[in-house]
């Protein structure tokens, strides 16, 4: 992982679409700091489309879809895009898997949640869980006190006993039924909304992040970003970003963001 500073200008001139992780890659301790809210205005009004891409439920997404500065969202680590049309003032929702298979997969999560609860203790449903549409988080250090990376460790086989995939944010363990992540469902929401083949177009994407369910992203775009508290995660991801920030959070997709902008002007990216 290179310090930011080292990607070329002449590199960060071609960035015309900025993906970005929310927990602990656009905040800070749980909250968006104003200054990383004023780097996604920046970005959008510099003509560079920005899409969160997170581990977060479908009804955050739909606030965020329609109230950020933002082209669109995946969330639920990949089951969906939301992106809102302000001239027909409609909202597009796809999703990575059918309606009544999503029904079925959330009562075979019920199991699971059973499970995990019951074998690692101290470990709880995450907070925002009721808003959720297609996966299961449990909460390892969000609103409880931290558990050891061996509990974080046990959740995640537990899901994977059950057939589930699971992935490990910041703050949760997320897991679900459908071969989708972040990546599967970002190249299809910029195909879709952006109008941008991610495979042809790799070098004019930056994705940011912070954590191993960061990885897809991180090891397919040449020019993925961290913010500094990836670090904490070296050797435990499947992939590392190419770059890394001085700073942590919201504070570190500061310095990304000023980098692309101060490489010089863009065109439209839709």
């Amino acid at each position: 992982m290179r310090p930011i500073l080292d990607m070329p200008i002449e590199a960060a001139a071609r960035i015309r679409v900025l993906f970005a992780d929310i927990d602990d890659t656009l905040t800070n301790d749980g909250r968006l700091p104003s200054c990383a809210y004023d780097a996604l205005e920046r970005l959008t009004a510099a003509g560079i489309a920005v899409a969160p891409i997170t581990g977060r439920p479908a009804g955050w997404c739909d606030m965020i879809a329609r109230m950020w500065p933002v082209a669109g969202v995946v969330g639920e680590n990949g089951a969906f895009y939301f992106a809102y049309d302000e001239e027909l003032r409609r909202m597009h929702r796809v999703f990575a898997v059918a309606d009544q298979q999503r029904a079925s997969d959330r009562e075979k999560l019920q199991h699971v949640k059973q499970r995990i609860l019951r074998e690692v203790p101290g470990s709880a449903l995450s907070a925002d869980q009721l808003y959720r549409e297609a996966d299961l988080a449990i909460d390892f250090c969000e609103d409880i006190p931290a558990l050891a990376v061996s509990d974080v460790d046990r959740i995640k086989s537990i899901f994977e006993e059950e057939g589930a995939v699971a992935k490990v944010s910041s703050i949760h363990v997320n897991g679900w039924y459908g071969a989708y992540d972040k990546l599967t469902m970002a190249r299809r929401f910029a195909a879709d909304i952006l109008g941008i083949d991610i495979d042809r177009e790799q070098d004019a994407i930056v994705f940011v992040g912070d954590s191993p369910n960061d990885a897809p992203m991180f090891g397919f775009f040449p020019n993925a970003c961290g913010v500094a508290n990836v670090l904490q995660f070296d050797g435990r991801m499947e992939a590392n970003p190419t770059y890394v920030t001085v700073a942590r959070g919201g504070y570190g997709f500061v310095e990304v963001a000023n980098h692309l902008l101060n490489a010089g002007p863009r065109r439209n990216a839709a």
